[in-house]
């Protein structure tokens, strides 16, 4: 069974959903030169610009996420818990 979701406000939401919209726009594109037999070179530069400004998306969330839900576990003794949660995610993000 999966945890149940966590709800919180995004302090720099419109930041991210800005960087969203720009990592969708580039993923069409990509879509798009596949479809138009593009050169192989130019595709993989555009899907390592898209990695890269994933990569952005989630060193952001994760500062967010460090600063004010794990700093308030911190103040509210459940740190540890908090922490442990930070190390898995960045586990999974650096795989």
């Amino acid at each position: 069974m999966a945890a149940p979701e966590k709800k919180v406000v995004q302090p720099n939401k419109q930041q991210l959903l800005n960087r969203l919209k720009r990592i969708e726009g580039q993923v069409r594109g990509i879509h798009k030169m596949v479809d138009e037999d593009r050169y192989c070179v130019d595709v993989l530069n555009q899907v390592s610009a898209v990695n890269s400004a994933l990569h952005k998306v989630s060193m952001a969330l994760l500062a967010d996420h460090t600063h004010h839900c794990v700093a308030r576990a911190v103040q509210n003794d459940n740190g540890e818990e908090a922490i442990d949660e930070v190390l898995d995610v960045m586990e999974r993000l650096l795989k």
